[in-house]
This record gives structure tokens, sequence and C-alpha cells, in this order.
């Protein structure tokens, strides 16, 4: 147990080295390549919706889905890595990346959210994670833009097929994040379908804090309508390209206020890939630049995530805990403006 523990956490501390240097092997992006396009009218084109929460995804929801009044519609970041891998975008037929996606971002993501809704969270043609490198940026836009066409798909089918008119938290990180605020703008940006807004949860990009025209960062814990973001790093440590974070929202993702630090007593849980929950294993800083400093956290294989300056895969199960109450904290709070 101990060597397979040690063995995913090796491989989430050379994640980042691995992806962020080198080449990659590719294709001219074109028509020609394009995956089939997802008809979202069919349950097997989404990850998970009520229907259809795997058993394990059961364990951190709602004993009751139908007794849940909001919905919660989750964006799944980044998963295909591979520099072997010429695609542009996933099509979701793969088994490798659905796997992926319902073992791994599902289920230590998007399970923060579960008690707080009804959970929608539909199968896209990612973009290869090589669209967010410089040298392939040109290309990398077509693939996130087709990327983007699906999720945006999804959520009409979701709001004409599912939602009747109950609130939505939007739910997303890194590439997921990405889309996430495109949502925000083309649906819910100065439009009636704020007012359904609970809140959104975007952590793992760059989003400044005059983003959108009305919907705007939230900095109480009790706060609707508006936005979360943060980019984690280790406790004194930059990443190489400042621009990705610099002037972006920097939210507290333990007190969710305007509060520059924390204590370790204030943290509420980090889930780790064991399924354990970890309190009080961390405090973080706030900083000036976009960044949350956290020290390294308290768990059994803390001495080889000392080697790891970037915690951007654990932007929120780094804080998951601390995500589940107040996702169910903002989701009442909406109720109770709502029904006076």
């Amino acid at each position: 147990m101990v060597v397979r523990l040690l063995l995913k956490f090796l491989f989430l501390q050379l994640f980042f080295m691995l992806t962020s240097c080198g080449t990659y092997k590719t294709q001219t992006f074109s028509d020609k390549i394009i995956p089939i396009k997802p008809n979202y009218e069919l349950e097997s084109s989404w990850a998970v919706l009520p229907s259809k929460y795997s058993d394990d995804f059961k364990k951190y929801a709602s004993n009751n889905i139908d007794t849940l009044k909001a919905d919660v519609f989750y964006i799944y970041p980044t998963l295909n890595t591979s520099k072997k891998d010429i695609r542009w975008n996933v099509p979701i037929t793969d088994k490798e990346q659905k796997s992926k996606i319902i073992n791994k971002a599902v289920l230590f993501q998007a399970s923060a959210f579960a008690l707080s809704g009804k959970m929608y969270v539909p199968l896209y043609r990612q973009a290869h994670y090589r669209s967010f490198v410089k040298d392939y940026k040109s290309e990398g836009k077509n693939a996130l833009d087709l990327a983007y066409e699906d999720v945006k798909e999804a959520f009409k089918v979701y709001l004409k097929n599912y939602n009747n008119n109950r609130p939505i938290i939007i739910a997303g990180h890194s590439q997921g994040a990405r889309h996430g605020v495109q949502l925000l703008k083309d649906f819910f940006d100065n439009s009636p379908l704020q007012e359904k807004l609970i809140a959104a949860y975007l952590p793992g990009i760059k989003i400044l804090p005059d983003e959108f025209r009305t919907v705007r960062p939230m900095s109480s814990p009790r706060e609707v309508g508006g936005f979360v973001s943060w980019n984690t790093f280790k406790k004194g440590k930059y990443p190489k390209n400042k621009y990705w974070y610099k002037g972006a929202v920097t939210s507290n993702p333990i007190t969710w206020d305007e509060k520059l630090n924390t204590s370790i007593e204030q943290h509420k849980g980090f889930l780790y890939s064991d399924g354990k929950l970890y309190t009080k294993a961390l405090k973080i800083d706030v900083t000036n630049n976009g960044l949350i400093w956290s020290t390294n956290p308290k768990f059994p294989l803390r001495f080889f995530m000392s080697f790891l300056k970037n915690y951007h895969s654990g932007d929120i199960n780094l804080f998951w805990q601390d995500v589940r109450e107040n996702s169910l904290l903002r989701t009442q709070e909406w109720f109770d403006k709502n029904n006076k």
C-alpha cells in the first residue's frame, strides 16, 4: 500500500516537470482530425448525471440526491498530457481518458460539491496539454476553442433538459476553469441567468478582477452570484512565467474573505489520493501577485512533496473540505435570500 501511494505521489511530482519542458509529437490541426461531435441528448455523452453516479462517487454524495435543490455543472481539467499523443483533442469515447475523468478528476475534485447539488459532468473533447505551451499556442487555441464548443453545447442541453429553473454552481479547474470563464461570459454575465448563479469556483487559471461586466469576485464566505479563483504554490516559490498569475483574482480558499494568511487550525481538510481526509494539514498566505502560498501539507508522504513547488494539481483537493463546506454555505445563503 505504501509503495503504491508513493508511486502515485512521485507521478504527481513529475507531472509538471515532464509536461512543462521538451517537445511534443504533434500534427497539423484540421477538420480532418477533429473527433466526432458529442450528442448531449445521450446519457453516454455525460461522465456524471444524477442518474449515473459511480459507486465510489456515491461515498461523497448525498444519500438522497432527489432532495438536493441546486445543481453543480463541473468541467474537468486537462488530463491528456502524453508527449507521444499527437491528437489535439480527445474523443469522448477514449477509454483511458474517460477512466481518468471519472476516477481522478470527478472523484477528487467534483466530489467536493456533491452535497451542494445534483452533479452534471459532460464529457468533452478536451484539448491536449500542449495547447497551453508557448510553441504550440497557435493551433492550441483551435483545440481549446473546439473543447469549449462541447462545453457550451452541453450546458445548453443541461439548461433545456435538466435544470428546471434551479440555482447553479459552476465549478472547473485549469482547462475546465478556462471553459467555465467563457460559460459565465456567454450565459450569466449581465444576463438574467446570473440570478440563478450560486457561485463559480474556478481555480487554476488567471482571472482578472474586471474579467466580467457584472459577475464579480467574491470576498466573503456567504456571498453569492460571483466567482472565486486561486493558484497554489509552495510557500516562497513562483511560477517561471508570472504572466499566468500576476494581477489575478486570489481568493482565500480557507476563510473565503480578505484575510491574507491562515493558521493551521483553520484548514478543514485535504483529500488525498488514498481517499483519506487530512485536517489541519496546511496554512496559507495570499500574495499580492496572484498566488496562494501553501506550507508543505502534513500527511504521510509530505517529505516527497517538499520537492514540489507547483501545487496546481491540488488546487481543489488541498482545500477539499474547505470547498465542500463553503459551497454548502453559499447554497444555503442563496436559498435564504431568494425565499424571503
